[in-house]
């Protein structure tokens, strides 16, 4: 393993993105660049981070970029990182994307149900 601070300038730039003074070791890093880290010095709950793809996400944090085979991890759902155990592949897995409510590509569902209260529309003359 190994430690992901990198000195004085790592140390800074990490505590600007996690608010947190911590010694952790890399784990792995998954295809979209985030990179994720563990020590077990920590308590349980407290030993495993992620640090998001400043490229891919900007200063726009959100956990629905994290795929869900590092999800499992960071959970604790497992303890081998896909870096180490990689998951099965199944063909009907469905490729991760990330959630896109409240912007211009969310998802909207059609409904061919008539509502059950209609707005009152005014008779014309």
């Amino acid at each position: 393993m190994i430690k992901s601070n990198g000195g004085i300038v790592g140390t800074i730039k990490n505590s600007f993105w996690t608010d947190d003074f911590k010694e952790i070791y890399f784990v792995g890093e998954d295809k979209f660049g985030n990179k994720y880290y563990e020590n077990d010095m920590y308590f349980l709950g407290r030993n495993r981070c992620v640090h998001y793809n400043v490229q891919a996400v900007g200063f726009d944090k959100d956990s629905s970029n994290v795929p869900a085979e590092w999800h499992r991890w960071l959970h604790y759902t497992t303890d081998d990182p896909p870096s180490k155990v990689p998951p099965k592949e199944r063909k009907w897995f469905a490729e991760h994307t990330e959630n896109m409510t409240g912007t211009s590509q969310e998802y909207i569902p059609y409904s061919t149900v008539k509502p059950k209260i209609e707005s009152w529309v005014p008779p014309r003359a």
